[in-house]
């Protein structure tokens, strides 16, 4: 064949090549089983300061990963350089004083959007969009109250803000808990969303199980946003109403919340479900009792599968306690209606249920001072929902605490409490497999399932990490620099970040 006629042919080999580079999976055979330390990054303040590492974000552009650092007094984004992940250092840090105090921050092409409350909590905060390259402000959006949680969608036309909207201390400001959505092709455009269209509904949702508490308050302004997902194609987004025990559904493109899930309760008087609900009770002891928990989820992934979105759900708990409003006590506090709870002495007792804190308002249904049911806070799982219908689909039952007493790292201590304590989520593919990394608050770990089929996830390993693990991030191969997939955990009580990556085959 004459040079001529190759050249044509090569040309068309070489397209042929870059369209199947970009359209199919970047693959890695690795083992999703086997993640270990590749390198610890310290980035608090010792000893006075023990530090924070809450939540990072990783650009692929620049090869730097972002992490908001949460130290009373200097509250800022560390960059850290990540070329290298076995080697880390940090470059500088972002000061944000002049906004207020960031909570979370998420990237996308090379545009890192931090979301910040104001410096009275309560007053509208801010999304401000930063270059990854140079730190420079591209735009400052105003949003809702005390935005807890930042992320862009997928395709990166939106970004989405979970504004928790707490009230002040003495519950004399309690702003309306919103979502914001940013159209970031429109000049940066903001849609703040509320719940108030939903208040006629109360009693209904209520009767489901959705909380409705605190003090002189509204329907919109009791609605707590915590967490947001967004689908794969960037239509729909998920968000935890964390202290409401549900989760609402948006339509992105109208920009309005179509849903608001209940999420009920968990009977802990099964086999499977048994805890230790003690403290005082001489160790790791799990028992069925005739106590429901409040699945209250902090963090939430979806994953479709089978054309239904699945939604994966860390179920911390969380209690509201202010200087004029508290919804917890101790169960030895109260009095139980012996008519439900004959055995309501042996009950109250330290090493039965006496010391774990409960929702008492909750409790007492008929208002007669008697609590009716004993409710706790968190459901001390990971669950996955049908995003379509709320419909819970799997949960992981007693399964992490069994095992992280089998790892021994169990903290009997927060027995009496939330456990574990579940609070980070996210889902990303290691290898052939879909995985989901959940971070264990309290016995400072993330455990590790597969979840290629959603509907039965498998127990793989448990990592241990730093203290308070807050984020969990993946990165996937693709976008690695080492092209292998990494995890990074970064904890807020000891401001260490970790990074791990799996075998290969």
């Amino acid at each position: 064949m004459h040079v001529k006629n190759l050249l044509p042919l090569l040309v068309i080999v070489s397209l042929f090549a870059c369209n199947r580079d970009k359209d199919e999976p970047f693959f890695v055979d690795e083992d999703p089983a086997t993640f270990s330390i590749v390198s610890t990054i310290d980035i608090g303040v010792k000893p006075t300061k023990p530090g924070a590492a809450e939540i990072s974000a990783y650009d692929p552009i620049t090869k730097r990963l972002f992490t908001v650092s949460n130290i009373e007094g200097d509250n800022k984004i560390v960059v850290i350089d990540f070329k290298d992940p076995a080697n880390l250092s940090v470059i500088r840090s972002i000061d944000v004083k002049a906004y207020g105090a960031v909570n979370s921050v998420s990237v996308f092409n090379g545009k890192l959007a931090a979301a910040i409350e104001a410096v009275n909590k309560q007053d509208n905060g801010k999304v401000v969009v930063f270059n990854t390259s140079d730190y420079s402000v591209v735009k400052e959006i105003a949003v809702g109250a005390l935005p807890d949680m930042v992320t862009y969608s997928p395709d990166g036309a939106y970004i989405l803000t979970a504004n928790e909207g707490e009230p002040s201390a003495d519950y004399t400001n309690d702003p309306a808990g919103t979502v914001s959505v940013i159209s970031v092709n429109d000049n940066y455009s903001v849609v703040n969303l509320d719940f108030s269209s939903f208040a006629a509904q109360q009693a209904a949702l209520v009767q489901k199980g959705l909380r409705v508490g605190g003090l002189n308050t509204t329907f919109a302004k009791d609605m707590e946003p915590e967490y947001v997902t967004v689908s794969a194609d960037s239509k729909t987004a998920w968000v935890t109403l964390q202290e409401n025990n549900a989760i609402a559904k948006i339509n992105i493109s109208t920009k309005t919340i179509t849903d608001i899930f209940p999420l009920g309760f968990k009977d802990y008087n099964t086999d499977a479900n048994a805890m230790d609900l003690s403290d005082r009770d001489g160790g790791f002891a799990p028992r069925k009792y005739k106590v429901r928990g409040l699945y209250m989820p902090d963090a939430i992934a979806v994953l479709n599968s089978g054309g239904i979105p699945h939604l994966f759900t860390a179920n911390e708990g969380d209690a509201r306690e202010y200087t004029a409003y508290t919804d917890v006590k101790r169960l030895s506090s109260q009095n139980l209606d012996p008519a439900v709870f004959p055995d309501a002495v042996a009950l109250k007792t330290e090493a039965q249920l006496g010391r774990l804190n409960i929702p008492y308002r909750d409790c007492d249904i008929n208002g007669d001072g008697l609590l009716d049911v004993i409710y706790s806070y968190g459901a001390r799982s990971f669950s996955v929902w049908n995003g379509n219908t709320g419909a819970q689909i799997y949960d992981s039952k007693n399964e992490l605490d069994t095992k992280a007493n089998a790892a021994n790292i169990y903290d009997d201590g927060r027995s009496d409490d939330k456990s574990i304590e579940p609070e980070g989520i996210t889902i990303g593919v290691v290898g052939k497999k879909t995985v989901a990394f959940v971070g264990l608050e309290r016995v400072d770990a993330v455990a590790i399932y597969d979840v290629s089929n959603p509907a039965a996830p498998v127990f793989l390993q448990m990592v241990k990490c730093g203290d308070a693990p807050e984020g969990v991030l993946l990165i996937p191969a693709k976008d690695s620099p080492i092209k292998k997939s990494l995890l990074v955990v970064s904890s807020e009580d000891d401001g260490l970040i970790k990074v791990y990556k799996p075998n290969s085959l």
